[in-house]
């Protein structure tokens, strides 16, 4: 008789041997949105003390997209729920479950998720909100992933939606310039084949002053900042390190080898972040997904829209196997492996 695997291992993987009684699930569709405001490095040099320059060459960013005073998250991730439904042929009501990835919520409650929920008409759907920050579409994913293959829903909708420029203090030139406002979409559904192979969810508390919002409401009152706050040059490195390792971690527990992915999704949040993660991997430059440059770092939101930008331009297509990754402040990260 076969021994069965030891589940201390790093790459144990439970639906690998237990197969979830047969269930498998898939990205059927993909969506996205992002504010009509276009807010260029040039527009920023007008606001802080920096530069074109200066920005372009530490983050690659050259633009970002900012929401509406009245604009709120909710609206951002419903218009690209829309979008992924509509490709997918699905209805609201076709719609089991709602999940939104954000840090960003309408308010503290209810969730931003039951506000997408009436937004799109999905009267059947339990809905629900999941912080973790730049890995909370990909803490997301297999949440969904979880509730479909324990055959309690069918069709699940993922949600990555910031409105950042809520949180950002417009006077601090090392945050300001980083980040933009947006939303992606996935609808996941049961499917005959495995879509998602497998994915590594992580967490470190024990850095979490160095990438934070440190406020809350209180009697009424803001206590704390309510602005986002981050050491740079320590993110940069922490980021770096666990990115790699994620991704070596997931393509093990699927039994793939990285040279089997064919792009790589890292959150978008600085390109030589982004770079330095497919060096490190030893992927060409050609399979790694950028689109840090116009959109900024949308946290929770970058993975989707990378996703549907480079599906909708026919980049990614069918049968493709890919690699999407996220780390930020908790801090988290995660990475997920499946062919689209």
């Amino acid at each position: 008789m076969n021994e069965s695997p030891d589940p201390a291992s790093a790459f144990y993987n439970p639906r690998a041997e237990h197969g979830f009684l047969g269930r498998s699930c898939s990205i059927t569709a993909v969506g996205s949105y992002v504010p009509e405001r276009v807010v260029t490095n040039a527009e920023l040099e007008k606001m802080v003390e920096t530069t074109d320059e200066w920005i372009t060459t530490r983050t690659g960013i050259k633009a970002r997209r900012i929401a509406a005073e009245n604009e709120f998250t909710s609206d951002l991730g419903a218009k690209a729920a829309l979008k992924a439904m509509e490709r997918a042929e699905v209805s609201g009501t076709d719609i089991d479950l709602i999940i939104v990835a954000t840090i960003t919520p309408d308010m503290t409650f209810p969730s931003t998720a039951a506000l997408v929920q009436q937004k799109i008409g999905a009267v059947r759907a339990a809905a629900f909100d999941i912080e973790a920050a730049c890995s909370g579409f990909i803490y997301a994913l297999e949440i969904g992933q979880q509730f479909i293959m324990s055959r309690t829903y069918d069709t699940v909708l993922v949600i990555g939606a910031e409105k950042l420029s809520s949180i950002i203090n417009w006077k601090d030139r090392n945050t300001c310039v980083l980040f933009g406002d947006g939303a992606g979409a996935v609808v996941l559904a049961r499917a005959d084949k495995p879509g998602l192979h497998a994915s590594v969810l992580r967490a470190d508390g024990n850095h979490a002053d160095i990438l934070s919002v440190p406020g809350n409401v209180c009697g009424g009152r803001i206590v704390g900042s309510p602005y986002l706050q981050m050491q740079g040059s320590q993110v940069f490195k922490f980021a770096v390190k666990v990115l790699d390792e994620v991704a070596r971690e997931t393509a093990a527990a699927a039994g793939m080898q990285l040279t089997d992915v064919d792009w790589l999704i890292p959150h978008q949040a600085n390109v030589r972040i982004l770079e330095a993660t497919a060096r490190k991997l030893g992927l060409p430059l050609e399979r790694l997904v950028v689109t840090v440059d116009h959109h900024g770092n949308t946290s929770a939101a970058s993975v989707p829209l990378a996703l549907d930008e480079y599906v909708r331009a026919g980049k990614i297509r069918a049968g493709h196997r890919v690699m999407m990754q996220g780390v930020g402040g908790g801090f988290t990260w995660g990475a997920v492996l499946l062919d689209f």
